[in-house]
């Protein structure tokens, strides 16, 4: 692994309320941020928008369970372990999923794609909307 993606991990997985002014140090100020849910363009709006994320939040833990690298891009597989007070009574929810990184010349990441299923981590934890996901899923063999 190379220093760049080293040092991008290290700082990802220290990422919480205190640790905001620390992103410079991995992402580029340009950076394009995709996940299921929101494209972001730009530092300044994606550390709003980590800032915002992690507020809701009680607890909030990511491990990587997996990572590749080639070039200027690198594949991360990881488990997100989170506590939402509104969602399935503020229990545990655990949700895989893996990004994909493309690092810049000066070893700042550039584009950031998270992929995860948006149902199991959001819509099946909600009461009436989860059981109809549920058995959606079921009758789909998904």
């Amino acid at each position: 692994m190379n220093a760049p993606l080293a040092h991008f991990i290290v700082i990802y997985l220290q990422r919480d309320r205190q640790q905001w002014h620390r992103l410079p140090e991995i992402y580029a100020e340009q950076v394009v941020f995709v996940d299921p849910v929101c494209r972001i363009e730009g530092l300044a709006a994606l550390t709003r928008y980590f800032s915002a994320l992690y507020r809701r939040f009680e607890h909030c833990r990511v491990e990587i369970v997996s990572q590749q690298q080639q070039g200027d891009e690198a594949w991360l597989g990881w488990v997100m372990t989170f506590v939402h007070p509104r969602l399935v009574g503020g229990k545990p929810i655990r949700v895989e999923g893996a990004t994909r990184l493309q690092f810049d010349p000066w070893g700042k990441v550039r584009l950031q794609r998270d992929y995860f299923d948006l149902g199991a981590m959001l819509y099946e934890q909600v009461p009436l909307l989860g059981r109809f996901v549920r058995t959606l899923r079921a009758r789909l063999g998904a």
